[in-house]
């Protein structure tokens, strides 16, 4: 029979068999935990059973690769994660010592930025912090922090609500830029038309850099059309066409600004520019690995993405 949830108080729960709830939940195996925690697997098994009970929901199934995480034990990570934040700044108050971050992060960003910066940076983040795991979600769908689909964001929009945190790591300006190759052949234009472009594709005609294109660049020009960042930034330093693309990804793969006539000034008042956001839930903030690479992508891009 389960416990009557509404009689369940917060102090049933206890810290050592939230400990032993994350470390299961890591491990995905009783044994792997077992030998974290100084425990043998029976142990274990009888804990998290105890745990199950008290909170009236399984919390991992049983499969042929381990231990899954049930859908209960995902919502109820967070506030563990946060007990454990609590309990080692308590830990650390008392007795000055750091708590080693481990474990996974789940880190939400467009590809673009993640192939292009955050991809290359982890090797540094793993040679600070070698118990901690990255799972890189690179896609142009937003995920939904409040429903734990990620631990941190990085985003070109600011992301509102109560539960969540945010930073500005840098404010960047779009240009229009080639391989220096093409830059030097297409020398000053007169008109946009008089380069061959890479644009985006149809899926994004409301993103403001498609807006511009769109306007600005007929048809006939467009050499490629991709939604594909990583692909127009490949494609632009090979010497495809032109783009319109922010300066610091620009920097970064080698492209030069194209030079343009004085008939063109008005058109280039519309580049649009862009803020990079880097997001979190308030209720992970503090705990050590999310902490860990809050930190990380905080000081990493803001140095190499400094502000255009």
């Amino acid at each position: 029979m389960q416990p009557d949830k509404a009689n369940l108080q917060a102090s049933d729960v206890r810290w050592d068999a939230v400990r032993i709830f994350l470390e299961v939940h890591r491990r995905r195996t009783l044994a792997a935990a077992g030998v974290r925690l100084g425990m043998d697997t029976s142990t274990v098994s009888r804990r998290i059973a105890a745990l199950e009970r008290d909170l009236g929901a399984r919390l991992f199934d049983r499969t042929r690769d381990g231990l899954a995480p049930t859908r209960a034990a995902e919502r109820v990570l967070a506030a563990a994660e946060a007990m454990e934040a609590a309990h080692a700044r308590l830990t650390r108050d008392a007795t000055d010592v750091e708590t080693a971050p481990e474990g996974i992060v789940r880190l939400s960003t467009a590809p673009g930025i993640s192939s292009v910066f955050i991809a290359p940076a982890l090797v540094r983040l793993r040679k600070r912090h070698p118990r901690l795991s990255i799972e890189l979600d690179a896609t142009v769908q937003p995920r939904d922090l409040t429903r734990h689909e990620a631990d941190l964001a990085v985003r070109s929009v600011r992301s509102q609500g109560a539960d969540l945190v945010t930073t500005r790591l840098v404010t960047a300006r779009w240009i229009v830029a080639a391989s220096a190759k093409l830059a030097r052949k297409l020398g000053a234009l007169a008109r946009w038309d008089d380069a061959p472009w890479i644009a985006w594709d149809r899926d994004l005609t409301s993103f403001p850099p498609a807006r511009w294109v769109a306007t600005h660049v007929r048809a006939p020009s467009i050499a490629l059309r991709t939604s594909d960042f990583p692909a127009q930034l490949a494609a632009a330093a090979s010497g495809l066409g032109a783009l319109l693309v922010p300066v610091p990804y620009a920097t970064r793969v080698g492209l030069e600004p194209v030079r343009f006539e004085a008939a063109l000034a008005s058109s280039v008042e519309s580049w649009p520019s862009d803020d990079l956001w880097l997001v979190g839930h308030r209720a992970l903030r503090d705990v050590p690995r999310v902490a860990a690479v809050w930190t990380f992508i905080t000081d990493e891009l803001r140095a190499e993405l400094p502000a255009a």
